[in-house]
């Protein structure tokens, strides 16, 4: 079956107060409007063509990466003068999927029965069942067969009673939604041109007219408002974290579980509360992720265990290791395998070696460390001159004593140990001991300070 999709993405979305196209606000850290690009892809749609208007230029940058015939509506006159700006690239002899950019959650499988149901019919609807359906356009019948769309504003009373609602999403055939578009008015309460008025056409014309409806009401959901967003965001993230659970991944709280995008998961993982999931990431079997953490672009391998309120950003830490309480892994960093990083350690373009360790109050930055090392509290890696950044090197088996500090660029040895309190700025060599502070003095005739 041939077919392209026009994606409805033009509105102001007044509603939501914001200077951002509507369809950009995000669902799961991604536009909404992408959610509905990726599913369409999914069905291998021949073109999308995306009607576009308010906050163009917003909509061309965080969309650029996608393969879009882009369609201009400078005045937004309804939704049938919208699907009418795409009418120039529509092709007689393929069918046309027309689709709303604020419906996220609409589900492949619905777009796929949608698509199948065409294809008994001269034109097929998605409609939905609604117990509150006020603001909706209601689906009139004449048995099985529609034969109307009617506006909320448009309706009779007998017509508002009814609880079958128009989503906006439809197939029909090209050559027929051309010639209906170009017969269409703006005789209505709106003085708009509705997309819906094509129904009545078709009906008239004797078409056949089925419908469609999703499998749960949320996935032809709309969002106008920041209330609306916000229901949608939970309801994404409670199917992403059943999934989730379905796979095997224990989820201490699914309500407190955020995933803003990819997480590949292996066996027996355990994820506390209020863990927030963003970009790509990876986590190995038999892990465990403490509450409160954000994971951002990261691999976790198998056995590792992430403890409370840390931060994990493009970074890869290794089987067997140990973070956090409160840490911060930061770009570039690799955690080779057993090794441990503990509360209050910050690493950025850092690998720590295999059983290596820095336990706590430390920051390591541009870092090289060996396997078996040991990383006192309060060491700190002076990396930047202010101008460039330089590289540490720390040995297999190297000792930093407490409260020290490595300016770099320097190299400290294999088994080499440096003192507490030490500024070291000079190469430490193997197994050798490294003391650099001034030699302590007591004063007997110094005066402490008396409270005034």
């Amino acid at each position: 079956m041939i077919f392209s999709v026009v994606v409805l993405a033009a509105g102001k979305g007044t509603r939501m107060k914001s200077s951002m196209p509507k369809v950009l606000h995000p669902i799961g850290g991604k536009p909404m409007v992408q959610h509905i690009i990726d599913t369409v892809n999914k069905l291998g749609a021949t073109n999308i063509h995306l009607v576009y208007g308010h906050g163009r230029e917003q909509l061309q940058n965080k969309l650029s990466h996608n393969d879009l015939s882009w369609c201009l509506q400078d005045q937004q006159l309804g939704t049938g003068h919208a699907v009418q700006q795409a009418a120039p690239h529509i092709q007689d002899n393929e069918d046309v999927l027309i689709l709303v950019g604020d419906a996220p959650l609409i589900k492949e499988s619905t777009l796929q029965q949608l698509i199948s149901v065409k294809k008994e019919a001269d034109l097929a609807l998605l409609t939905v069942e609604l117990e509150d359906p006020t603001g909706m356009g209601r689906i009139v019948r004449q048995g099985q067969q529609v034969t109307a769309i009617v506006e909320h504003k448009d309706a009779s009373e007998q017509q508002r009673q009814i609880k079958e609602t128009n989503t906006g999403m439809m197939i029909m055939g090209g050559r027929d939604l051309k010639r209906w578009l170009s017969a269409l008015n703006n005789n209505n309460a709106q003085g708009e041109f509705y997309l819906t008025d094509v129904i009545e056409m078709a009906a008239k014309e004797g078409k056949s007219i089925h419908a469609s409806q999703p499998s749960c009401a949320i996935e032809v959901e709309g969002i106008n408002n920041r209330v609306q967003l916000a229901s949608i965001e939970r309801a994404y993230q409670a199917e992403q974290a059943e999934a989730l659970m379905m796979q095997g991944v224990s989820l201490l709280d699914p309500s407190r579980f955020d995933l803003r995008g990819e997480l590949h998961v292996g066996q027996d993982i355990t994820i506390d509360v209020n863990v927030i999931v963003e970009g790509k990431v990876k986590i190995g079997s038999n892990t465990s992720i403490g509450a409160n953490c954000m994971l951002i672009d990261c691999e976790i391998a198998d056995n590792a265990v992430i403890h409370a309120n840390s931060i994990i950003e493009q970074a890869i830490v290794g089987e067997n290791c140990s973070v956090g309480p409160y840490a911060r892994l930061r770009p570039g960093t690799v955690m080779k395998e057993k090794s441990r990083v503990g509360n209050f350690v910050e690493m950025k373009k850092t690998t720590l070696g295999k059983g290596s360790k820095a336990n706590h109050l430390s920051y390591l930055g541009d870092t090289e460390v060996g396997e078996g090392a040991n990383i006192g509290a309060g060491t700190i890696t002076c990396n930047y001159d202010g101008m460039n950044k330089f590289k540490t090197f720390i040995g297999d088996g190297a000792f930093i004593g407490s409260n020290s500090a490595l300016v770099a660029p320097v190299s400290i040895g294999v088994n080499a140990t440096v003192g507490a309190g030490s500024v070291v700025t000079k190469e430490v060599g193997d197994n050798k001991l490294a003391i650099a502070r001034a030699r302590q003095k007591n004063l007997s005739s110094w005066q402490r300070p008396e409270k005034s």
